[in-house]
């Protein structure tokens, strides 16, 4: 979760890499460090707790330069936020650099074996144990860096994407993966690593997605790539298909601000991508899967972590409703540790909205090692999911800044409504004229998503009166409960107002001890005509009896809650199946501005970051 960012070449590597981590800060904010080696031979480091301008104002105050140097933003893990445990971590002598993103989980036995040999410690990190360790292979063999960098990630177990500068190699530094995402950004004479590719946007137009178990010697001409064993790996160099622009905040307050308004055009793209002029659903790369998988699946899994979990919940009812198949969520911080019997004939769909969320990850190789197909739905080209899934299905949403998903959460929600029309086609539970309605209101939800937006005042000002409420409630039913638990969930990430998401039939059955006249309750009561409509009414009335404050989600022109409900949200009509899309925007400008009127740093909201890559 925390971010890399790397370079060598002929420039000044400290503007890069605090450009690099800047657009790196939404994977970590708790401390930041780089490590430069000097012209003068000196290895330096910098590192400050807090926000990446506490390490600006140091680089100001006393200035490194040299053309190689490795940086990091720190999401904590192992040790409080401190200088201490900042990244980078020296060895005992100090010529040795290391920055990481992952767990070293057998760290305390390394560490307690090196500080036998004489080692001294300086932090509470995990990490530390890499610089001492390769420091001793070095010492006791002889070693080269680049044997005894192989050597040591031979001996470390867990999750690492490494960087690593020696203070006597001045032209090369060091690359490794396992677990957690890295890429190399190939450059005219230069090289770069980074987390992630918005880092590096603006500097390169080609990459190398490094894969697990392989370490990169970078040099100004090039790159060279082996296994941990030194066998020598062919690199594949991929084009940069993202725009720099994309990575910009273009006018808006906040990246959060900005990607809840890229909602219409994302999903215009993906409809654009998998809907033909005749209304058919053509998924792509993921087509032949499901054409052959479809005729005899017994069971649908999908398998996801966080917002993504609220997505595939979704997805599940649609998979069952629409192609008539038995289907599953599970989290994937759960599904290995349950003892699973997968049947035969499963599919499995992982969601993720950046491809590396390690425990979604971890459960995939499982499913895949009791035989199953993997459909993985990602908004990351490249990312490890797509690369270890047997087909995919990309969301298209462009790259997500802020820490809080917004567009990938639509992205995925309209994934999983194209996949189940073509599911429901495949396996003749749709006709046709059914597919045709179904894809032409799908190509009617930008629209109405647009014209939500156009209500952010209105929204802002019903936010006003609740702000400073202490908790908050959100209920729906049947397609909405999922963005029930997504309304709640956005709520508390980005404002820190505790809030809980329920379906709506549950709520006598506990939380309805919590309402009073303090306590903001968030109804999704769309769509008008049918029995779940009528249940929410009733599920009102229970909150009205009991003074609770209702803000209500509504189809426009529904007039039925307008005594009932405190403040209205009216939101175009469309099917039930596709509403979540709609509400779930008002939901978003909802807990947006509930952060802005708490003083909340929206973008970064605290002990959060965007890519869950250790379990």
């Amino acid at each position: 979760m925390c971010g890399i960012v790397g370079y060598v070449g002929p420039k000044n590597a400290v503007p890069l890499l605090i450009e690099g981590l800047k657009r790196l800060e939404y994977r970590g904010y708790d401390s930041a460090g780089v490590a430069v080696l000097q012209a003068d031979g000196v290895l330096a480091v910098r590192k400050r707790v807090g926000r990446l301008s506490s390490l600006e104002e140091a680089l100001d105050a006393s200035p490194l330069a040299g053309g190689l140097g490795i940086g990091h933003t720190r999401w904590a893990t192992h040790g409080e936020p401190s200088e201490a445990n900042s990244h980078p971590h020296l060895d005992g002598s100090g010529t040795i650099a290391v920055v990481h993103n992952g767990i070293i989980e057998n760290y305390l036995s390394l560490r307690a074996e090196l500080e036998a040999q004489g080692h001294v410690f300086r932090s509470q990190t995990d990490t530390e144990v890499i610089p001492h360790l390769i420091e001793e292979i070095r010492k006791a063999g002889g070693k080269s860096p680049a044997d005894a960098v192989r050597e040591a990630l031979r001996r470390a177990q867990g999750a690492y994407a490494l960087g690593i500068v020696f203070r006597d190699e001045p032209g090369v530094f060091y690359a490794a993966r396992c677990g957690s995402p890295l890429i190399i950004g190939v450059g005219e004479g230069e090289q770069y690593i980074a987390s992630d590719v918005p880092a590096i946007l603006n500097r390169v137009k080609k990459v190398i997605y490094l894969n697990d178990g392989e370490v990169a010697e970078l040099r100004p001409a090039g790159v060279a790539l082996t296994k941990l064993d030194g066998t020598p790996v062919v690199p594949e160099i991929k084009a940069v298909t993202l725009r720099a622009e994309a990575a910009e905040r273009a006018g808006f307050e906040t990246f959060m601000l900005k990607e809840i308004h890229e909602q219409p055009r994302g999903l215009r793209t993906l409809l654009d991508a998998h809907v033909g002029k005749d209304g058919s659903v053509d998924l792509g790369e993921a087509a032949a899967l499901l054409a052959a998988a479809a005729p005899d699946l017994q069971r649908v899994l999908i398998l996801s972590c966080g917002t993504a979990h609220y997505a595939g919940m979704y997805g599940r009812l649609l998979i069952e409703r629409w192609a008539g198949i038995p289907c599953e969520t599970d989290l994937g911080s759960e599904f290995r540790y349950r003892g699973p019997r997968l049947p035969e004939r499963t599919l499995v769909i992982a969601v993720s909205q950046s491809g590396e969320t390690a425990d979604t990850l971890a459960s995939v190789r499982l499913a895949r090692g009791m035989g199953c197909q993997v459909l993985g739905i990602c908004n990351v080209s490249g990312s490890t999911l797509l690369r270890e899934s047997d087909a995919a299905l990309l969301t298209q949403a462009g790259p997500e800044i802020g820490v809080a998903s917004t567009k990938a959460f639509t992205a995925q929600l309209m994934a999983f409504a194209l996949l189940a029309i073509r599911l429901g086609r495949l396996r003749g539970a749709l006709d046709a004229k059914r597919e045709r309605e179904l894809t032409a209101e799908l190509g009617r939800i930008p629209d109405a998503i647009h014209r939500v937006l156009e209500q952010q005042d209105h929204i802002r000002a019903i936010s006003q009166k609740y702000y400073e409420c202490f908790n908050a409630l959100y209920i729906g039913r049947r397609f909405n409960y999922p963005i029930a638990l997504e309304g709640a969930l956005k709520n508390k990430e980005i404002s820190y107002q505790h809030a809980e998401g329920y379906a709506a039939g549950e709520m006598k059955h506990g939380p309805i001890a919590l309402i009073n006249e303090f306590l903001p309750v968030v109804c999704l009561c769309t769509p008008t005509a049918d029995e779940v409509h009528g249940k929410m009414i009733s599920n009102l009335k229970e909150v009205e009896a009991r003074k609770g404050r209702i803000i209500a989600v509504v189809a426009e022109g529904d007039g039925t809650l307008r005594g009932i409900a405190q403040d209205l949200i009216p939101v175009p009509a469309t099917l039930e199946e596709f509403s979540p899309l709609i509400n779930v925007v008002a939901l978003q400008l909802f807990a947006y501005h509930n952060a802005k009127a708490r003083g909340a740093d929206i973008d970064k909201p605290r002990n959060l970051a965007k890519s869950v890559t250790v379990e």
